[in-house]
Formats: structure tokens, sequence, C-alpha cells
């Protein structure tokens, strides 16, 4: 693999990008247990150097046609390191990095040690940074991020006009909205949220931890829960629910969901003694419009709309097959209703997720507890700081880090969705996985690993029909399993106050991705207009 740089690009401490940066990165990676990007870096460099100060060769052990995945600006991918800095380093992996610098068009200026608000500044170099040679000058000189307790504090915030950026959780967002005359969201009509995103949420099972490396088990917990009921409490029937590993967003129900739906409706559970069981339910979106007409919301009556709204389906509730499946398995109920583990200890199921009540890991976290309570589980939830840490590494049962990794958002190509589900990146509990979202649950399948290397033998660009093909079959094989249980499409409560500030992205002018918790937030920024 050929990496060729952009001429002219300074680190924040006014040092000069080269291929030095990237050959040392790579190098430290495949030579260091502990950091993020060790394990495949490991796994498929043979060497890495350059030709010239603007030229990086990697020659690789074996062919992998997605092997510059991994340094692509999305999550969690292996950002490169300032050479410079980081040789100085007696141990990288625990080295803090603070001050950081980076290659982006702001700079730290100032923090709170106690962690609520960061504060960067535009660099007068801002010409030197690739931000500034694709886009122009970004227009804020600051841009504070700021964090709050309560969503209470965030609207007033916002509606005193001291916030022009915020994710809601839907009814701060439906406050926001009919509180502000400045104030708008994504959509400016109903559902108002972001609802083309390329994550998917959902719950996640530490596949080394019984008794969820059971496939029963996750499958009993599945078909445990009301999605109706659960999409009340997630997200305020606002989202698209998701019968497979993917956000159903058009290109993907093009690609993917309708040429499953056949598939999804004739696929069978086996329950024991001859009897199977077909999980899914087609209905689910009709039924998710009816509840949300109850909730006064202005639903459309057309199918094909309900469809992108809603999604095409999702798993019946069915706590009677869920029993079944249990029982295969030792599991007993009591005559209190709860349920008892094979061992004879009550099931209990604490539910790791991440702090703000605004964000869809804890949404899910609260729809999935409430849920498996009525089941008869004792399910609490576990908002904690170091719910990042401790999915990554393995410490937890069950959590609400997304269910699968986020393709590509663009062409058929899953193979970012389903990498961090090979054998070979599957590491002990204790020890950091590559990628947290879906390689939190510590599972792989035999199968799955032929399908990733048929893949990697593919060119996505070339050959799209096998490309897709390959998709499927991979879904298949991950909806059976069911390692994790995706729920919903990621969809962002966004709301920007014009009161300063014009010409963000809008579903009408979506020149960018609306988010200010991206990575690509920098390119949005050269576009805003200061309100005369």
């Amino acid at each position: 693999m050929t990496i060729k740089l952009r001429q002219g690009i300074y680190w924040s401490d006014g040092v000069p990008f080269t291929a030095d940066d990237v050959v040392y990165t790579i190098d430290i990676h495949v030579k260091t247990p502990g950091l993020l990007y060790h394990g495949p870096m490991a796994e498929f460099v043979d060497k890495v150097y350059k030709t010239d100060d603007y030229t990086v060769v990697v020659e690789l052990k074996k062919p992998n046609s997605r092997f510059h995945a991994h340094f692509l600006d999305r999550w969690g991918c292996l950002r490169i390191m300032p050479k410079h800095i980081f040789e100085k380093v007696e141990d990288p992996v625990t080295f803090e990095f603070n001050p950081p610098v980076g290659c982006g068009p702001y700079k730290l200026l100032d923090y709170d040690p106690a962690g609520f608000w960061t504060l960067w500044e535009r660099r007068e170099d801002w010409q030197r940074t690739p931000t500034g040679m694709l886009y122009g000058e970004p227009k804020p000189k600051y841009v504070l991020f700021q964090a709050f307790e309560t969503e209470e504090a965030k609207i007033l915030a916002m509606l005193r006009h001291e916030l022009d950026m915020a994710q809601f959780a839907p009814e701060g967002l439906r406050v926001v909205l009919e509180r502000s005359e400045t104030t708008r969201a994504w959509r400016k009509e109903w559902p108002w949220v972001v609802n083309i995103d390329p994550c998917i949420t959902g719950i996640i099972f530490n596949n080394m931890v019984e008794p969820y490396n059971i496939r029963d088990v996750r499958w009993a917990l599945a078909l445990a829960i009301d999605i109706v009921d659960y999409m009340a409490t997630a997200f305020d029937l606002m989202a698209p629910v998701s019968p497979i590993h993917l956000p159903p967003v058009p290109a993907y129900i093009e690609a993917f969901f309708n040429p499953m739906e056949e598939w999804l409706k004739n696929f069978e559970l086996d329950l024991g003694n001859g009897e199977k069981f077909k999980p899914f339910d087609p209905e689910v979106p009709q039924r998710i419009a009816i509840a949300a007409k109850e909730r006064g919301y202005p639903v459309p009556e057309d199918p094909k709309v309900l469809r992108e709204l809603f999604g095409i389906g999702w798993w019946k509730y069915a706590p009677d097959v869920a029993e079944k499946l249990l029982k295969k398995h030792g599991f007993t109920k009591g005559a209190d209703g709860k349920w008892y583990l094979p061992n004879g200890q009550p099931w209990k199921i604490s539910i790791v997720t991440d702090p703000n009540p605004a964000h869809h890991h804890y949404r899910n976290a609260m729809a999935a507890a409430e849920q498996w309570r009525r089941f008869g589980i004792d399910a609490t939830v576990n908002a904690t700081e170091a719910f990042n840490s401790l999915h990554l590494m393995g410490e937890f049962e069950v959590g609400t880090m997304w269910p699968a990794a986020e393709p590509w958002g663009a062409g058929v190509d899953l193979s970012r969705t389903l990498d961090p589900w090979r054998s070979s990146l599957v590491v002990p509990i204790g020890q950091a996985v590559t990628l947290g979202p879906g390689g939190a649950a510590r599972w792989s399948n035999p199968r799955l690993d032929e399908v990733i290397a048929k893949l990697e033998a593919t060119d996505p660009f070339a050959d799209i029909e096998t490309t897709r093909l390959l998709g499927i079959e991979a879904l298949k094989i991950v909806v059976e399993e069911m390692p994790t249980i995706p729920t919903y499409g990621y969809c962002g409560a966004v709301a920007w106050d014009e009161y300063y500030w014009e010409n963000y992205p809008g579903a009408e002018n979506s020149y960018t991705q609306p988010y200010q918790h991206w990575p690509n937030f920098k390119y949005m920024l050269p576009f805003l207009k200061p309100k005369k």
C-alpha cells in the first residue's frame, strides 16, 4: 500500500508533518502490545518505509484489500502520531499526551481539570492544515465544548443563546423547539432528528462470560423485549428499528434490508423437541406508527414512508418462547416470577452504560432494563464514566456500546462492520479490543471468518455485487448467532441556535455531517456564517 501525503502540513506545535510520522506510527504499533491497533498492524505489516518525505510504502504479509481502512478518519481509526513527541516517551501506552498536538485547524487553549469544558483556539497558521487547504478559514476564532450535568441546564443555556450547538434527548429537543424562535433541528418537520446516521444502537453481550456465551440465552433476551414499548422509552418513537446489525438508512435498505426481508420472515429458531419458531415481525412499523399517533405526532399514512421512518420490522415479543429457550439450558423460573440461573442463583443483569441521559447508550440501557425486569430478571443500570474502558477491557457482562461497528456509510462494503469479529482479533478479558463497537462482544465464528477472508480478496469498487452478496451472507450468520442485539438506528436530536451563527448543514442543505462530536466537525466550521 502506497500512501501519498499532502505537502505543507504542520503539526500544531510548528513541526512539519512528514512521512517519518506515518512510518513511526505504524512501526511502533507493530512492536507495542497495548496500543489500540497493535493487533492488525502486527498481523498484516511486513515492513514500512518511506521513499521520500511525502510517500510511505507498507508491504503486507498477506493480501488485504481493506488495509487502508484502518487509517480513515472515523471512530477508532489509527491516528498518526507526532514522531518528534512520542520518540522521546518511555511508554507510549501510558503517556497522557497533554497538551495534544494535531494537524487540525485549532489548538488547545485551556481546559477545566474537572472535565466540564475544553476551549480551542483557531491556529494562526490554519492555512497549513488540511482543513484550511481544502475549505478555507474556519469562521469561529474559538470553539468551546461544554458538558452539562443535566438536560435542563443544557436547555436553559440554549434558550439564553449561550449554546450554539447541542444534542438533546428527544424530550429536550421538543422543549427547545417549542420555546425558542431562533432554534432549529436537522429536519424542519417531525420527527426533526437526523435519521440517516451510519450507526446502529443496541445491546452488547460479553460472549466470554456465562451465560451470555450461549446463543439461546442471547435470543431469549431479544424475544423478552416488546420493541414498541422499548422505543417509547428509548427514543420517543422517533427512530427506525433494525433487526440486522446495520443502520436502516436508505442505501442499506436497498442493498441489504429489502433483499433479506424474505429470509428474515422464514428464519427459524430451534426450541428443542422438534419445535421451531419464526421470530421476525414485519408488523412492528405499523404498531410504532399507531403508538406515535396516540402521542399526538403527525404520522404519515403512506406505508412506504412508514418503512422509512420506522424500519422494515423487528423481533416478536414472545416471552413464552424466551422461556422455552432458557429452560433448555437449565434456567428456572420461581413461584415469585423471578428467573434463576442453572446454578440456582438469582439471575441479575447489570447493564453498563454511558452516564449521559441523552446518549443512545443510556436510552437503550434504561429501556432494556425495564423490559427484562418485566420478564422476571433483576436488571439494573450502571451508568459510569468508565463505560468505554470497561467495554474495551471486557470488564462487563451486558452493556450498550454499539452492537456493531458502523459501516462506511456509502457503498456496500461491510468489512468495517465485520472486521472486529474476526477470530484473530478476539482477545481475552483484561486486554483491550481493537475496536469497541462490535468487538467488545469478544465473539467470533468460523463461518464468518471464511466470509471475511473472501471479502479481503474482493475489490469492493470493481466487484460491487460480490461484495454485497458476501455482506448478506455475513449478516445472516450474525443474526443467527445474535452475539449482540441491534435495536434501532442512531438518530441525532440535534439543535442549532441561529442567534449568532447560521448555515448549519440541515437536511435541506446537508453539505457535511451535522454533529459537533464527530471528528469531521472541523469541516463544518469554514462554512458557518456570522448572523448579521
